[in-house]
């Protein structure tokens, strides 16, 4: 029970830091924003589904490059992959926010406050949001994507169940890290990151290294 202290306690100062450095309004410690996307794997699914994977070292980045206008291998950033004239990182914002106000006359989000379940934090204000790829674009590459068609990749990159509303300021800090060497600071979101994860690696089938494997079983193990 130490040791879990301990640890509950950790996580609550990564909180209130990323709060103090974001301008994020904390939520009430009860508070466990528990949201996955649509098609996310439940915990039982998601432990077989990672077993499933198969493990190996990753991939050399060689000829991944994400910038565009240019070579980007994952296709133009927030395709409007279903063809509703509305974007997906503008579909994301709708998702995961609250209060939500579009821009006139168009789908794009230009107000609204997240619930952030990487922190435990309320952010308002979209300029102060970003997309997070739960899988990382660099760790899909490395893990089978370089071998994809360019419009297999370009799919995977705007799929809705890879991509999560959180602050910029911890999408930045968690830039293109593995669960092994990244986990949300809300130590409360570890089984639904775990199972995000999970699901996106099964749905491409793409392999994961036994450090990674180790982490995601570690967060698998906290759900309830």
């Amino acid at each position: 029970m130490t040791g879990l202290r301990a640890g509950y306690a950790l996580a609550m100062r990564w909180i209130l830091l990323i709060v103090l450095l974001t301008g994020c309004t904390a939520l009430p410690a009860a508070s466990q924003v528990d949201r996955v996307p649509a098609g996310t794997l439940d915990a039982a699914a998601a432990r077989t589904s990672l077993a499933a994977l198969v493990v190996g070292a990753p991939g050399s980045l060689r000829g991944y490059e994400r910038d565009c206008p240019g070579a980007c291998v994952f296709g133009q950033p927030w395709f409007d992959a279903d063809g509703d004239g509305c974007d997906q990182r503008s579909q994301v914002l709708a998702r995961d926010l609250t209060d939500v106000e579009r821009k006139p006359g168009r789908c794009g989000v230009q107000s609204g406050t997240l619930d952030d379940p990487y922190t435990g934090s309320r952010v308002s204000g979209v300029s102060k949001i970003q997309i997070d790829h739960v899988v990382p674009l660099a760790e899909m590459w490395r893990s089978g994507a370089a071998a994809w068609a360019p419009e297999q990749r370009v799919a995977a990159a705007n799929d809705l169940r890879n991509l999560v509303a959180t602050a910029g300021k911890v999408n930045q800090s968690k830039s293109d890290k593995t669960p092994d060497e990244w986990m949300p600071p809300n130590a409360g979101y570890a089984c639904s990151y775990g199972r995000i994860y999970v699901t996106v690696k099964a749905a491409y089938a793409l392999t994961v290294a036994p450090a990674e494997r180790s982490a995601l079983e570690k967060a698998l193990a906290t759900c309830g």
